[in-house]
C-alpha cells in the first residue's frame, strides 16, 4: 500500500463516479473509492450550512421569531453540520481519509464554480486536522479524456482564493438579508414574506409589468397604411379615432401623388451564424420553443453534463478560450465522421478570452450519445446544443441577398423597406435564423407607382407579459440599451456581467426564479410570467415597509460582490455595504411605521373589543363574532402609522396629514376623522 496517497473530495456522488473512472482501477468502499495512488470520497452537495440567529442569541430556536434579536450581524459567520444522518455519517468518512497516515495531499473536486468551490472546502477546514497540501481539480466537461488531463494540470487551492471569498461574500450576504429581513417582513405582516436579495427584484421586475400591463388604457386611432404586395408601409402621420375624415383626406393626398423608387440596393452577403450557447440563452430558446422552464432545462443539461455529453452548464459566456481550440478540433473531427459538414474555424466570433469570465461557452463534447441512451427531452436539450455547435463550425455559408427599397412619396415622406432571401441555406440546415425572411416586391430604381394609401383602425398596445426569454435577458443586464440589443455588439451585456450588474448569477437565477414560484409569488404558464395575488401582497407590503432592494440596490451590491472576486476589496468590505442598506430598513421612521402584527392600538368604538394590527387593517378581534371595524393600515397610497390609529380612537380624529394621492394621481392633505361608518377624509 502507498503511503503517498492523494484524496479527491468530489461534490457530488455522480462526479466521484466520474472521476474514478477516469482514473480506472479503483475498489469501492464504505463512502469512498480506492485504488494504489488515489482515494476518491465526495459530499452531497452541501454538507454544512450557516449557523441560525438563535445559535449567536442562544436563545430556544423552537421560540417564536421576535425583533430582540434583529437585526443581527455576526461578528464572524459560523457554519454547522446538516442535521442529516447520512450527512453525517459520510462526513465523517471525509474526516477520517483527510487525517489518514497514508493521504499525503488533498484535492477539492468540488463543481468548476464559486459554489462548488466553498462547499469543499468547508469540508476539508472543517475536517483537517493537520497541514497537508490543497490542489484544485477544474473540471470543463466530465469525459474519462478531460478528467485525466485535468488531474496532471491541477493548481494549488489557493489559486483559486480570490473566487473562494466572492462565493463567502455572497453567501453571507444573502444570509444577512434573507435572515434579518424575511424576519422582519414576516413580524410587521404576520405573513411569511421571504424576502431575498435577488428574489425581490425579480418578482418586483413581474409585478411592475403585470401592473402596467393592468392599468394600461388602449387607444384607438387612424394609422395611415399602403399595402405594397403584402409590404406594408405606415405613414409616421397617425389620427385619432374621431377624425376618419382627416385621415381619408390625407390619404387622398398622399394618393394623388406621384410615388417613385428613389433607390434600390440590392447585395449578396453572408449570414453569419448565431453564437454559441451560454445557459440562459439555452433556456430562453429552449422555453421559447419548448415550453420547458428553466429549472426543467438545468437539470437536464446538468444530467448531460454529468454524463460527459456536455461541457459545464453553469456558463454565462457564448465564447470559447482560445487555450481550447485543440480540443475543439478533436469534437470537431468526431461529428464530421458521422457525415456533418464541418470545419475549425479560428475566428474572434467564437473564440475570445475578453469575454470568458469563468467557464466558455455550453458545447457537446467528443462523447457523443446513442438515440437510446438518452430520454427523449434529454435528446432535444442534447440536439439543440449539439446542432448550434455545428452551425457555428458549418463549413457551408448561408448566402443571402440583401435589398433595401426606398420609395419616396410626392417628396412628404420615404419609405424604407428590407428584406433578406436565402440564397444557399449554408448552416440554417441545422440551426434557425434569428430573423424571418421578408420578399420585396420586384421593382427598380425610377419605378413610378401609384400609392394606395387608406386608413386602418388600429390601438395602442400594452407591455407585453415576461417571457423565460425577456426576463432572463434583464436579469442579465437589467440597464440595457434595447436598441444597441438588437445589434451584434453584446460589449454592454458582458460589461454588465464582469462589473456584478446582473440581478443574480447564471448559477442561482434558475433557483431563485423557482423558489419564487413555490412561494406562489409568480407563475409560469407555458413560456410566460405573471404574478400571482400573493406576489402582489408580497412586493406591495415591502413597498410600504420601504424595503425596495430594486435593481439599482441589488447591482451595486453585486458589484461590491464582483470587487471581491477581482481582488480590489475584501469580504468585510460587501458585509458593511449589507449591513448599511440593512440598518436603514430597520430604522423605520415613525409617521411610516404601522407597528407589528398583533401589535395592540386600542379600543373598538363599536364593540369595546381591542383592535390589533393585522395583515390588512387595524381591525378589531370581535370580527369572528361580526364587528366590521378597522382601520387601514394603509390609504391613498400613504402608510397610517399605528401613533396615528392610536390618535384616532382615543380623539375621534387626527391632526393634518400630508402626503395623501388621490385616484387621479393629485397629492392632497387631510385631517382622518371617525364616523360609525368608518374612517373620512376631513377637509
Amino acid at each position: 500500500m502507498s503511503s503517498n496517497k492523494t484524496l479527491i473530495i468530489a461534490e457530488k456522488p455522480s462526479l466521484a463516479r466520474n472521476i474514478a473512472a477516469g482514473l480506472g482501477n479503483l475498489a469501492k468502499r464504505q463512502g469512498y473509492l480506492e485504488g494504489d495512488e488515489y482515494i476518491v470520497s465526495w459530499a452531497f452537495g452541501h454538507l454544512f450550512s450557516l449557523c441560525d440567529v438563535e445559535d449567536y442569541t442562544g436563545e430556544d430556536k423552537k421560540t417564536r421569531w421576535n425583533m430582540a434579536s434583529l437585526p443581527c450581524f455576526p461578528q464572524s459567520f459560523r457554519f454547522s453540520l446538516r442535521d442529516d444522518e447520512g450527512v453525517a455519517r459520510q462526513f465523517n468518512t471525509i474526516k477520517t481519509l483527510c487525517n489518514r497516515a497514508d493521504v499525503s495531499k488533498i484535492v477539492n473536486a468540488g463543481d468548476a464554480d464559486r459554489e462548488g468551490e466553498i462547499i469543499i472546502r468547508l469540508c476539508i477546514n472543517n475536517a483537517l486536522e493537520s497541514q497537508k497540501p490543497i490542489y484544485r481539480l477544474w473540471l470543463p466537461d466530465q469525459t474519462p479524456e478531460t478528467i485525466s488531463q485535468a488531474i496532471t494540470e491541477m493548481k494549488p487551492q489557493s489559486d483559486y482564493d480570490r473566487l473562494a471569498n466572492e462565493g463567502f461574500a455572497r453567501t453571507y450576504v444573502d444570509w444577512l438579508y434573507g435572515i434579518n429581513l424575511t424576519r422582519f417582513a414576516t413580524l410587521k405582516t404576520g405573513v411569511l414574506l421571504r424576502v431575498g436579495r435577488v428574489i425581490v427584484p425579480i418578482v418586483k421586475a413581474i409585478y411592475d409589468r403585470d401592473m402596467a400591463i393592468k392599468n394600461f388604457e388602449k387607444i384607438k386611432y387612424h394609422a395611415i397604411i399602403w399595402d405594397l404586395s403584402g409590404c406594408e408601409l405606415t405613414s409616421k402621420h397617425k389620427f385619432k379615432q374621431d377624425r376618419l375624415e382627416a385621415a381619408n383626406r390625407f390619404c387622398r393626398k398622399y394618393n394623388e401623388c406621384d410615388s417613385i423608387v428613389k433607390s434600390k440596393k440590392s447585395k449578396n452577403d453572408i449570414l453569419k451564424p448565431p453564437k454559441l450557447f451560454s445557459l440562459s440563452k439555452l433556456q430562453n430558446l429552449l422555453g421559447k420553443k419548448y415550453k420547458m422552464s428553466m429549472d426543467k432545462s438545468l437539470s437536464l443539461v446538468q444530467a448531460l453534463y454529468e454524463r460527459g455529453y456536455l461541457t459545464y452548464p453553469r456558463t454565462n459566456s457564448e465564447y470559447l478560450a482560445t487555450t481550447e481550440k485543440d480540443k475543439v478540433k478533436k469534437i470537431l473531427s468526431g461529428i464530421e465522421a458521422l457525415g456533418y459538414p464541418v470545419a475549425f474555424k479560428d475566428t474572434k466570433a467564437v473564440f475570445d478570452d475578453s469575454k470568458i469570465e469563468s467557464h466558455s461557452a455550453l458545447t457537446p463534447t467528443y462523447k457523443i450519445p446513442k438515440k437510446s441512451d438518452l430520454s427523449e427531452e434529454e435528446m432535444t436539450v442534447y440536439q439543440t446544443v449539439f446542432r448550434r455547435f455545428v452551425a457555428v463550425f458549418c463549413k457551408e455559408d448561408c448566402r443571402v441577398q440583401k435589398s433595401e427599397l426606398v420609395i419616396d412619396v410626392g417628396g412628404f415622406e420615404e419609405f424604407t423597406v428590407k428584406g433578406t432571401v436565402i440564397t444557399e441555406a449554408g448552416w440554417t440546415k441545422f440551426d434557425t435564423p434569428s430573423s424571418k425572411d421578408r420578399i420585396l416586391p420586384s421593382l427598380s430604381e425610377g419605378d413610378v407607382l401609384k400609392a394606395e394609401f387608406a386608413p386602418k383602425e388600429r390601438e395602442t398596445s400594452p407591455p407585453k407579459h415576461y417571457t423565460i426569454e425577456t426576463l432572463n435577458n434583464y436579469l442579465k443586464n437589467p440597464f440595457r440599451d434595447d436598441k444597441k440589443a438588437e445589434t451584434d455588439d453584446d460589449s454592454d451585456d458582458y460589461r454588465a456581467m464582469f462589473e456584478g450588474l446582473e440581478l443574480g448569477t447564471e448559477a442561482t437565477r434558475t433557483g431563485i426564479i423557482d423558489n419564487a414560484r413555490k412561494s406562489k409569488y409568480i407563475e409560469l404558464k407555458k413560456d410566460v410570467y405573471r404574478i400571482l395575488p400573493d406576489g402582489e401582497y408580497f412586493i406591495e407590503s415591502l413597498m410600504r415597509m420601504d424595503i425596495s432592494m430594486d435593481k439599482y440596490k441589488t447591482s451595486q451590491l453585486g458589484q461590491a460582490l464582483k470587487r471581491v472576486y477581482k481582488g480590489e476589496n475584501g469580504i468585510e468590505d460587501a458585509l458593511t455595504l449589507a449591513k448599511s442598506e440593512i440598518s436603514e430598513i430597520f430604522n423605520i421612521k415613525k409617521e411610516n411605521d404601522t407597528g407589528f402584527y398583533g401589535d395592540e392600538v386600542g379600543v373598538c368604538p363599536v364593540c369595546q373589543r381591542t383592535v390589533k394590527k393585522g395583515r390588512y387593517s387595524y381591525g378589531c378581534e370581535g370580527y369572528k363574532e361580526g364587528c366590521k371595524f378597522r382601520i387601514p393600515t394603509y390609504l391613498c397610497q400613504k402608510n397610517i402609522s399605528i401613533d396615528t390609529a392610536r390618535e384616532l380612537l382615543l380623539n375621534k380624529k387626527t391632526e393634518k396629514i400630508k402626503g395623501f394621492v388621490s385616484k387621479s394621481g393629485n397629492s392632497f392633505d387631510a385631517v382622518l376623522v371617525l364616523k360609525d361608518s368608518g374612517v373620512e377624509f376631513e377637509f
